[in-house]
């Protein structure tokens, strides 16, 4: 018990460098060769045309490829050995997660929003997490475990949002631009097949000095206006941290069979409430944090990129458009890696850098999007900026 509390300590700065992760949408994407002749299209007709698109049905094959920079073989081994016991095999919060490392082949099937299906391929494997009215089922054929969850009774899915969005294509248009202002750079870039399909191609790109991202794109369907391709693009070069694409779409209305299934004889069954359950009692016996992270971290992460506020669920949000910088007081000195169990000690060197200023010493914990720096007294920073831009906010005291 006593090494499960020390260890679960290094689990905060691992997961601010991991937080890349959830900063990526997996929006499918891979253009093939040969681009088409379409007519000319400007940034803010094509934004239109994305916001006018109604596509309630699809099917298709696409490949992932994501390169967060991360040890992630490290990384799943160091925690995979923390606290034990582990949930289903099944479950997707754990399942999903190694789609941020590699490249993956799955099949997506879509039939408006009461009905989804993804499988994710691994050989002869199979993992399928399925959306059908108030059911969500999960299974994993290597192990032939079954996870299920059923929405809470008297659940609305249909919920109005608490923000509402601008009632045309036209004004979604335009305030998407508006919000770019003049911390982004938003062009068409040429054209593209993707799967078979013509597309238009949106380039993104900050134009402040400072942040991690050095060009979003996306292929968007030509008839209907559907994304197709979604490419994210570091300044550190390399491969794109997440290039996934469609091989193959077809936008007719899938069969219902698709969305149906039923637990194979002899497969072990999860009920998410029932781990659920179980893990907040783990928690509160052995993670000190809940299972969440503290300060206010996972509000932190969804706060960069253009459009960014200024003050959001206590984390004080420094500047604006794509260097913005949450800054976090945990309020407790960081721990030293020096008595961090040996499995963590190599992992947390291998992506931390040392660093010191004006405000003091701390460690730089690096993806190619995503970076952190954790002072030794116990503040935060983190956002989509390089490691000098950090630094720079620490030493301002802000």
């Amino acid at each position: 018990m006593a090494q499960t509390r020390k260890a679960s300590r290094y689990i905060v700065p691992v997961a601010v460098a991991g937080v890349a992760a959830a900063t990526i949408g997996l929006v499918p994407a891979l253009a093939a060769s040969g681009d088409p002749d379409l007519p000319e299209i400007t940034a803010q007709q094509l934004i239109e045309k994305i916001a006018a698109s109604d596509t309630q049905t699809l099917s298709g094959t696409f490949r992932i490829s994501t390169d967060l920079g991360l040890p992630l073989d490290g990384l799943t081994s160091a925690l995979g050995g923390v606290g034990g016991g582990g949930p289903s095999s099944a479950d997707p919060s754990e399942r999903l997660t190694q789609l941020v490392s590699g490249s993956h082949t799955l099949r997506v099937a879509a039939d408006g929003p009461e009905r989804q299906k993804l499988t994710l391929l691994d050989g002869s494997d199979e993992y399928s997490l399925i959306h059908n009215g108030d059911d969500v089922w999960a299974y994993d054929s290597k192990s032939n475990e079954v996870f299920h969850e059923k929405a809470p009774a008297g659940a609305d899915a249909h919920a109005p949002q608490e923000k509402e969005l601008p009632g045309t294509p036209k004004q979604l248009a335009d305030e998407v631009l508006k919000a770019a202002g003049d911390t982004t750079s938003i062009t068409v870039d040429g054209t593209a097949k993707v799967a078979g399909r013509d597309a238009y191609q949106l380039l993104i790109k900050p134009k402040q000095s400072g942040s991690t991202v050095e060009s979003v794109k996306i292929a968007v369907d030509a008839a209907n206006g559907t994304p197709l391709k979604f490419t994210l693009a570091s300044v550190e070069g390399g491969k794109p941290v997440v290039d996934a694409g469609f091989t193959k779409v077809d936008f007719s209305k899938p069969a219902a069979s698709d969305f149906t299934f039923k637990a194979p004889e002899g497969a072990k069954v999860t009920e998410g409430g029932a781990e659920k359950a179980a893990e907040e009692a783990a928690g509160e016996k052995g993670d000190p944090f809940g299972g969440q992270l503290p300060g206010g971290l996972e509000d932190a992460f969804g706060g960069f990129g253009p459009g960014a506020g200024s003050d959001k669920g206590g984390v004080n949000v420094i500047g604006e458009g794509w260097t913005t910088i949450a800054k976090i007081d945990t309020g407790a000195p960081a721990p030293k890696t020096d008595e961090a169990p040996k499995e963590f000690q190599g992992l947390l060197d291998s992506f931390g850098d040392k660093v010191t200023g004006a405000f003091g010493s701390g460690t730089v914990f690096k993806t190619k999007i995503v970076n952190a720096l954790l002072t030794d007294d116990g503040k935060v920073y983190v956002g989509a900026v390089t490691k000098d831009a950090l630094v720079d906010a620490a030493n301002a005291g802000k």
